[in-house]
Formats: C-alpha cells, sequence, structure tokens
C-alpha cells in the first residue's frame, strides 16, 4: 500500500478529522472555571491558542500557571473533554477523502497530541482505521509540541516506505507546520479548528477552508 505514488499524508486528530471544537471550548471553560478564570468564545480561543498548552494559559491569566494549577486544569480539562466528546463525530466529507486518497493507492496515518489509548478506540468506533497504515497518540504526559512526536512517528512510517518529502502533514495547528518542517515533510493547514486563519497564515503554508481543499493541495504538494 503507497507504494506505486509514495505520497503520504499524515492526519491530525483533533480539529481535523475529529470535529471536537464544542467539545474543546467546554473543557477549556471548565478547566478556566477551576481557577476562577472568565470562559472564552471560539473566537477568543482560535485567536489566542498556542502550544505548549500552559503558554496559552499564560495568555489569558498575564502569567503561567503554576504546576499545581496546571496540574488541575489539565485534569479538568480531560474529564470534561471525555464527556464533551461523544456528542462530536467526524468532519464533514471525512470518510469519502480517506477513501479516494487511500483508492488512488497512497498511505496516510494519524499522528494525534490526544492520548494514544483514547485516540484508537475512537477511531475505530468511527470504521475508519483500515484507512490508516499507523495510527499514533501521544504516549506520557500532555502539554509538550509535536515535533518530537513526528520524528518518531515518520521513522516508523520509513519501514513502510514513506518518505518524508513526499509527505505532507494535514492539521488545523501551526505546530503542525512546524512539526512537518523539521522533518522535511510539507504541510497544509485548515482553518475549522483551534486556530484563525491570520494565526496559521503566519506560518508560510497553504491555508485552507475545507479537507477537500486540503486533501487536493497534498496531493499537489506530493507530487
Amino acid at each position: 500500500m503507497g507504494m506505486q505514488t509514495g505520497a503520504h499524508i499524515v492526519w491530525d486528530w483533533n480539529g481535523t478529522l475529529f470535529h471536537d471544537n464544542d467539545a474543546i471550548i467546554g473543557a477549556t471553560n471548565a478547566a478556566f472555571a477551576e481557577l476562577g478564570l472568565a470562559s472564552i468564545t471560539l473566537e477568543q480561543y482560535r485567536a489566542l491558542y498556542c502550544v505548549p498548552v500552559p503558554k496559552f494559559y499564560e495568555r489569558l491569566m498575564g502569567r503561567l500557571p503554576t504546576d499545581a494549577e496546571w496540574e488541575v486544569m489539565d485534569a479538568t480539562f480531560q474529564r470534561h473533554y471525555t464527556e464533551h466528546r461523544v456528542r462530536c463525530g467526524l468532519t464533514e466529507g471525512v470518510a469519502e477523502l480517506l477513501d479516494g486518497w487511500r483508492s488512488a493507492g497512497r498511505s496516510q496515518s494519524i499522528l494525534s497530541m490526544y492520548g494514544h489509548d483514547e485516540l484508537v478506540p475512537l477511531v475505530k468506533g468511527f470504521g475508519i482505521e483500515t484507512h490508516f497504515i499507523r495510527v499514533d497518540g501521544r504516549i506520557g504526559p500532555s502539554g509538550g509540541s509535536k515535533t518530537e512526536h513526528m520524528v518518531r512517528h515518520l521513522a516508523e512510517l520509513a519501514g513502510a516506505g514513506v518518505d518524508p518529502v513526499r509527505t505532507v502533514v494535514i492539521g488545523d495547528a501551526a505546530d503542525d507546520a512546524v512539526a512537518a518542517r523539521h522533518v522535511g515533510a510539507g504541510a497544509v493547514l485548515y482553518t475549522g479548528g483551534s486556530h484563525s486563519r491570520a494565526s496559521l497564515e503566519g506560518v508560510g503554508v497553504p491555508v485552507v477552508d475545507t479537507l477537500g481543499e486540503a486533501v487536493a493541495e497534498a496531493a499537489r504538494l506530493a507530487a
């Protein structure tokens, strides 16, 4: 699989394949409430969100959270997110896009900062796991950067004949493009997730409003 054309997509999960904005905002506001911070809207979230996540909290609090505060906020976020996510589904058109890319003899994988043990059953639950040659979630503490995970992911994919030069990362965050650049892959950023178009356009990679456009752009970049 993937040997005919060599083109490969590394998909982000949260905010990209999985349309979970409502769960993210609900869980973020629950975490803020723990520290007595005011709720924010999706627009505010998109304008301010950044990784690592403690830096995002710093933008809202005016200071970095203490280790104890971070632990409380992170635990609250994870608990509320798990409750809210059951009402969320795949982004419109995902099943057809995944099927089309695979039918063309190309390969694809998922790399997410969402916990691996939660991610795998979620992907299986949507019945799309057969489209991917690897599904990698985060192993270890939350809050880090995607780059180190991308290095490991691409090293594992190399065994399946995936070439970073023919690989394109599709995600909704600047961090996805930074991680792609680090391993020599291309990137396309999607505006339907956690970042505003303005913040994504500063990264210097193509920015699109639909995943259909993202896949078309990925095919062009990997050609």
